[in-house]
């Protein structure tokens, strides 16, 4: 049981995750046992889970988007704006919205990186700036109000089914079927062999460049509904929201065991990954850890996470020499 629980890159996270669940009830049972306790371990993550999943997508090709956390921010100004301009507009209706705002924006960063065959790191830091700078010039000071949203939509922040936050569930439909993709889907399983060696994939016949804007295609698309999500989360809304939030995303993927030069990993370890900082976030400060060992500890997992990814590389590179010399 040890053995396969030190396989599984996701069973190792989910493990450490439960011990930091554990830990924290027992210094302060309320962290999980009261009724907010539960439903914040659950929503909270959310928006997060999204933007991972997105991010995981991409980092798979050996890529990488730091322009989710921009695109978030506009999309979830947008929502504001849609109410207030429109009111009445249906809610499936600003949902769809940010979908396909971000997943325009993904558009115009898969395009640039797959057609210009410029390293998506640059790529995707030049948009990070450029989709801030359009929320900054169209929001400017102005802040978008609880009072300003309609409160069926605002309900969304705290209805629940079966005492399960809707806003995790929604990410965990996205997630379900993301996953599904990648794992069964023949053009799913061609991101991870692109990952693998983008060369290779290349003379196999495999269309890489559709496959990478397809990646950063769904990364903003799932970067606009984390703006939505946002609003409906918060209820408040200005220009710097979703400010740093890319980091994270990359941070939960790199924990979640995608590996960052790309290939192999699941989306469900970066969805889990995406619990885990954000539960540390809410833990370390009630079991009376300061802020700079918190940030700390943050930075271990993400470098263990890739000196484990390179060792398991390393240890399979071996064991395919050593089959190939048997043989």
């Amino acid at each position: 049981m040890a053995q396969s629980l030190l396989r599984s890159r996701e069973l190792s996270i989910l493990a450490v995750l439960l011990l930091v669940i554990a830990a924290a009830t027992i210094k302060n049972p309320s962290f999980l046992l009261s009724s907010s306790g539960w439903r914040d371990l659950l929503l909270t993550p959310s928006m997060l889970i999204l933007l991972a999943v997105g991010q995981a997508a991409v980092i798979i090709t050996r890529n990488v988007d730091l322009s989710v956390g921009s695109v978030l921010g506009l999309t979830a100004y947008l929502t504001g704006r849609l109410f207030i301009d429109h009111p009445g507009i249906p809610v499936v209706v600003v949902f769809a919205a940010g979908l396909l705002v971000g997943a325009v924006l993904g558009l115009v960063n898969g395009l640039l990186v797959a057609l210009g065959r410029v390293p998506a790191l640059v790529i995707t830091l030049g948009t990070l700036y450029i989709y801030r700078g359009l929320v900054l010039s169209w929001a400017g000071s102005s802040r978008i109000n609880a009072s300003d949203l309609p409160a069926g939509f605002l309900a969304l922040g705290t209805q629940q089914i079966l005492t399960i936050p809707v806003l995790f569930l929604i990410a965990v439909v996205v997630l379900s079927a993301v996953g599904y993709y990648l794992y069964t889907a023949r053009s799913g399983r061609e991101f991870y062999a692109i990952g693998s060696d983008p060369d290779a994939a290349v003379l196999y016949g495999l269309n890489v460049r559709r496959r990478v804007i397809g990646a950063f295609l769904l990364s903003g698309a799932l970067a606009g509904l984390a703006g939505v999500v946002f609003a409906a989360r918060y209820g408040s809304v200005s220009s710097d929201a979703g400010t740093g939030i890319e980091l994270q995303a990359v941070a939960a993927a790199v924990i979640g065991g995608v590996a960052i030069f790309g290939g192999s990993g699941t989306v469900w370890g970066a969805a889990i990954g995406a619990v885990l900082l954000v539960t540390i976030n809410r833990a370390l400060p009630m079991l009376g850890i300061p802020d700079f060992w918190q940030q700390a500890l943050v930075g271990a997992l993400i470098l263990s996470a890739i000196v484990l990814d390179r060792v398991l590389s390393a240890r399979q590179s071996r064991r395919l020499v050593e089959a190939r010399d048997q043989s």
